[in-house]
């Protein structure tokens, strides 16, 4: 399983990339196998207000539909309009071309809650 150093991650299989007060956010190379197939993203719209742990939009595979919550508090900057037309940029590409959002942080602390690589990778072997 990749799992980039340098990003953070959630237990519930998000990572953010900081940069500033920018974070790019996705979902993980672990996320996206277990879902399969990804048909559809929905994501929020530019000017969203996020908040830390809470569903900020949904992905869509054949077999079901799963929240995708917001590691950070903030707001939603930019949306990646690629996955309108190919969703399966996140099965093929979880950490650069399959992004989902950037978040201008609001609450900059909050990234002291999140799980460093190697605290992905352990709750990963549980």
């Amino acid at each position: 399983m990749f799992v980039p150093e340098d990003l953070y991650y959630t237990e519930s299989h998000e990572w953010i990339r900081v940069d500033g007060e920018i974070a790019t956010m996705g979902v993980t190379d672990f996320a996206q196998k277990e879902l399969g197939e990804i048909v559809y993203v929905d994501l929020p719209e530019v000017g969203t207000k996020v908040t830390a742990g809470e569903p900020c939009g949904t992905i869509e595979t054949p077999k079901a539909v799963e929240d995708i919550n917001s590691p950070v508090s903030g707001k939603v900057e930019q949306r990646n309009t690629d996955l309108e037309d190919s969703p399966d940029l996140i099965n093929k590409s979880p950490y650069d071309e399959g992004w989902l959002i950037k978040i201008k942080l609001s609450e900059p602390d909050e990234l002291e809650n999140l799980l460093s690589a190697l605290e992905y990778q352990k709750v990963l072997e549980v």
